[in-house]
């Protein structure tokens, strides 16, 4: 096969993790298996740093198929300890490794020296998920059980570039806790069951990010950074041609004014108009000077929410209204319309409520995803 594209395989963003009382970490081994959605024969691995306060030494990196035994050594520059310094990312060297679709790739990452943790992003799925373990077990083929957790954290490690075939293209997500979440997991997999096999859903997502405002104070800091900063260097995904956007609930639901909490003053409530001029000014003008086709997605149901008002849905729903109509965008996924209840509409309908009346459920997600297949297949 001729192998001469660089595409993104598989990606998350890069946050600001929890500001807990620990925040460092020593001896410590992560492992992430990743889906490869398309076959190459080359890799190089992104490492971000971008939210980190301090340099960040990766002791040893390792990755391995899931059908090999071999655990192969990364490298930056030749070295085998790759320095992300702070508020940078740092792409790996290349390395010559047989990818076949459906394959695991396995990243193993050992952290020897005490290291912020700062950089991660928190992220589920059926694709997703991986585990951490007391020690140096970076090519050891199993983590001792008693020494090892779960987590759905993913620290440092951005992004995998597979060199693959002219036809395969990355589809980047973009978006705060919903996107974070499921349902992109869910695409990829209803992509592959239907005969998709050329394009990688490539998740960017934060959870509680805005489109207009940050959080600068401990408490929300792991919200992450606005739109503005982190578009462009969340959609610069290699091989990508379309990104779609669901993102500026949190904008309409944060606000609650200082007497009730002294960080989301009333006058972070952005107008319509103000959400509409964020979309078109941070996200569709950078789509376009990068010839990137921008798809925009509808704001799921929020009645029943803890700040739920009458004004905050009045937002919601004209910014859905523009949403649909937006002339600069190359198209739009109606997932407000997938999800609703199609009497109450400002409610989920039945069973696709997780129960915080904010997130979808399990099932609610799968239908995010056949939403967005539907596009993908028709217009891609």
């Amino acid at each position: 096969m001729n192998f001469t594209k660089w595409v993104a395989a598989w990606g998350t963003a890069t946050s600001i993790t929890d500001r807990k009382e620990c925040v460092y970490a020593k001896d410590l081994t992560l492992r992430y298996p990743l889906h490869m959605p398309f076959e190459g024969n080359k890799i190089r691995l992104r490492f971000s740093n971008l939210t980190g306060t301090e340099d960040v030494v990766l002791s040893k990196v390792f990755v391995n198929l899931d059908s090999e035994e071999a655990f192969i050594p990364l490298t930056k520059d030749g070295n085998s300890k790759i320095t992300l310094p702070k508020g940078q990312e740092v792409t790996s060297d290349e390395i010559s490794i047989d990818v076949h679709r459906g394959q695991k790739l396995t990243v193993s990452i050992y952290l020897e020296e005490c290291t912020q943790m700062n950089a991660g992003t928190l992220v589920t799925g059926p694709l997703s998920g991986g585990s951490y373990a007391y020690g140096d077990f970076a090519t050891s083929k199993d983590f001792p059980p008693d020494l090892t957790r779960n987590t759905s954290w993913y620290y440092f490690l951005n992004t995998v570039d597979v060199l693959t075939l002219e036809e395969n293209q990355a589809l980047c997500c973009f978006g705060d806790s919903i996107t974070a979440q499921d349902w992109p997991d869910y695409l990829q997999q209803e992509l592959e069951l239907r005969g998709v096999h050329n394009v990688s859903v490539i998740r960017r997502a934060v959870c509680g990010t805005r489109i207009l405002r940050q959080y600068d104070c401990i408490t929300y800091q792991a919200y992450g950074l606005k739109g503005q900063t982190r578009f462009p260097i969340e959609a610069n995904v290699s091989g990508c041609k379309t990104v779609i956007i669901q993102h500026g609930i949190n904008d309409i639901i944060h606000p609650v004014g200082v007497e009730v909490n002294p960080f989301r003053p009333m006058s972070d409530m952005p107008t319509t108009e103000e959400l509409c001029r964020g979309i078109k000014d941070f996200y569709l003008a950078w789509c376009k000077e990068h010839n990137l086709n921008a798809v925009l997605g509808t704001l799921l149901p929020i009645n029943g929410w803890r700040t739920f008002a009458p004004f905050r849905e009045k937002v919601r729903n004209e910014f859905n209204q523009w949403i649909r109509t937006c002339s600069e965008a190359q198209g739009y996924i109606d997932f407000d319309k997938a999800l609703r209840d199609e009497k109450s509409p400002e409610n989920f309908a039945q069973g696709f409520d997780s129960g915080d009346h904010l997130h979808p459920s399990k099932e609610a997600y799968k239908a995010m995803a056949h939403a967005a297949a539907e596009y993908v297949i028709n217009c891609l």
